[in-house]
């Protein structure tokens, strides 16, 4: 039986006023080569210049196989968020859609890990350049760590108070600065592909073993070393949505775009680094290689003569995490943006300048947050490893989000309508479920404890202020506590740093039907009601 639901021009048009706060003056400026841009240049950071050791390190020559896994993973991704970008093109929509499925619960959640996450990405973006230029520039680090000096940290100050001021600029002039760096950052990897696929040996895939830690560390190395830290860059084309031109077409594009083009690169540069890798620095094996080549793609291309690379490959190492932290800097404030609309984070922080069409409340926060994340928190290495966990857990909630809506806005219009949701949504749920599962005991027990006891303090407090829905948030959105539980108990008897009791790989197989019988759970519990509260 067919339910009713409100007509399509009930459901919320792009950024509708809230309360008392100024009618949206967001600029429709951007284009697909614009969007796609942004999209590749937000996955194109530091993590490329990292991660070809560390994940070599963990899985050996597999590690090909991880860039693999992860890159369909993230796609999967990105096709849900094509089909909910692209029927409601909002400001911030990554943490906006699920409040628009299960109500403010969800919307809280997403918006502070979404927040924190990003914010906190600007900073160690910033501060990765600033390490490598230490390289050129004495007194910039003070030590081997990599810890700034003061004058580092000033460097640091400034280069965050210049993409401010950029990011004050309408959106147009952002675009077209990222679309400059971005291109720069596209030609260095190539070059390093080419010239090191001119000195590959195949025999280094099978002379220490292909995969010397087996399934799970091909596993491991997508969640820890550094494979999902480099993929994340979905969302910020989803936060610039209310900023596209023909954003119905523009938005699938774009996304599916910038992750096959992110995964094609990434996987060359993996087998390139693979191949190229002398056989005298593997004496002892895989394992020891992150620790022998902490710059990967430099020290190789040191040691096969291409000076003029490696000189390459540290001006890159300048560029890209400034220019990643530029969009950063720009999809923040969206983001922030989107919080604010969904009523569970001040409404200061929903408005737009008319002039330049930029959130600048929201801005200038994310400027505060940014300058914080850059003080020396003793734990800085591990923030990256729980940085990537949570916004893989906001990832996690858009197919969620998209079935649900299926179900309670059957007449929604739908530009781009993914085929057969019925296996890709609970697909790529559980598929992120295993790669937060897979980043280990230490982080999962930290980061979903902390979003448990959040999540019920919400309640707590929702209930207490009588605020709208609050009688149905339990019956909506108790799976995503019962989510929470789970999988921090699922990881203490797992292998991935649990007690193993749980054995690989029949741990990943438990996470798998418990993310199922989540999924099924979920998608029936939304309710149309809060997508009425979103249009009014």
């Amino acid at each position: 039986m067919h339910t009713r639901t409100p007509a399509a021009s009930s459901f919320p048009a792009p950024d509708a006023p809230v309360g008392e706060a100024p009618s949206d003056h967001f600029r429709r400026s951007l284009s697909l080569l614009d969007l796609t841009m942004i999209g590749f240049g937000s996955i194109f950071g530091s993590g490329w210049l990292f991660a070809a050791s560390n994940v070599s390190a963990i899985a050996g020559p597999a590690s090909v196989v991880s860039w693999g896994v992860g890159g369909l993973a993230v796609l999967l991704l990105g096709l849900v968020f094509c089909e909910l970008g692209a029927a409601l093109p909002h400001a911030g929509g990554a943490v906006r859609y699920p409040a628009y499925s299960h109500g403010p619960l969800l919307g809280f959640l997403m918006g502070l890990i979404t927040v924190i996450a990003f914010s906190s990405l600007i900073s160690i973006e910033i501060v990765a350049a600033r390490q490598y230029a230490g390289a050129w520039i004495p007194g910039l680090t003070r030590n081997a760590a990599g810890d700034p000096t003061w004058a580092g940290w000033l460097v640091q100050l400034a280069v965050l108070a210049g993409l401010l001021r950029l990011n004050l600029a309408p959106v147009r002039t952002f675009a077209l600065f990222n679309n400059i760096v971005t291109l720069f950052k596209f030609c260095v990897p190539l070059l390093v592909i080419v010239v090191l696929l001119g000195h590959m040996d195949a025999g280094a895939f099978t002379r220490h073993g292909f995969a010397p830690a087996g399934g799970a560390g091909i596993e491991a190395a997508i969640s820890t070393g550094g494979i999902i830290f480099a993929y994340l860059g979905l969302t910020p084309i989803i936060a610039v949505a209310s900023e596209v031109r023909d954003p119905q077409r523009t938005i699938p594009l774009a996304l599916t775009a910038s992750v096959l083009m992110a995964t094609a690169v990434y996987v060359l540069l993996q087998v390139a680094f693979v191949g190229s890798v002398p056989d005298r620095l593997l004496a002892g094996g895989w394992a020891g290689i992150a620790h022998i080549l902490a710059l990967p793609f430099h020290d190789i291309a040191m040691t096969v003569g291409a000076v003029w690379l490696a000189t390459l490959v540290v001006a890159d190492a300048i560029v890209s995490p400034a220019g990643t932290g530029n969009i950063y800097m720009g999809a923040s404030p969206r983001i922030i943006y989107g919080w604010a609309r969904g009523g569970t984070f001040p409404a200061l922080f929903a408005r737009v300048d008319r002039g330049s069409g930029v959130p600048r409340p929201a801005l200038y926060l994310t400027f505060v947050m940014a300058v914080f994340w850059t003080l020396p928190f003793p734990s800085w290495q591990a923030l990256i490893g729980v940085v990537s966990s949570a916004l893989m857990m906001s990832y996690a909630f858009a197919p969620i989000a998209a079935a649900a809506l299926r179900r309670t806005a059957p007449d929604l219009p739908r530009p781009f309508r993914l085929s057969r949701m019925a296996v890709m949504g609970p697909l790529s749920f559980i598929v992120a479920s295993l790669i937060v599962y897979w980043s280990g005991w230490q982080t999962v027990s930290w980061l979903l404890t902390l979003q448990l006891v959040l999540g019920i303090g919400f309640l707590a407090w929702w209930g207490a202020a009588r605020r709208p829905g609050h009688r149905g948030q339990v019956r909506h959105t108790g799976w995503v506590l019962v989510y929470f539980a789970g999988m921090v108990v699922l990881s203490g008897v797992g292998s991935f740093g649990g007690s193993g009791i749980l054995p690989h790989p029949l741990d990943d197989a438990a996470v798998g039907l418990f993310a199922l019988a989540i999924y099924l759970w979920a998608e029936r519990s939304g309710s149309p009601a809060f997508m009425e509260q979103a249009s009014r």
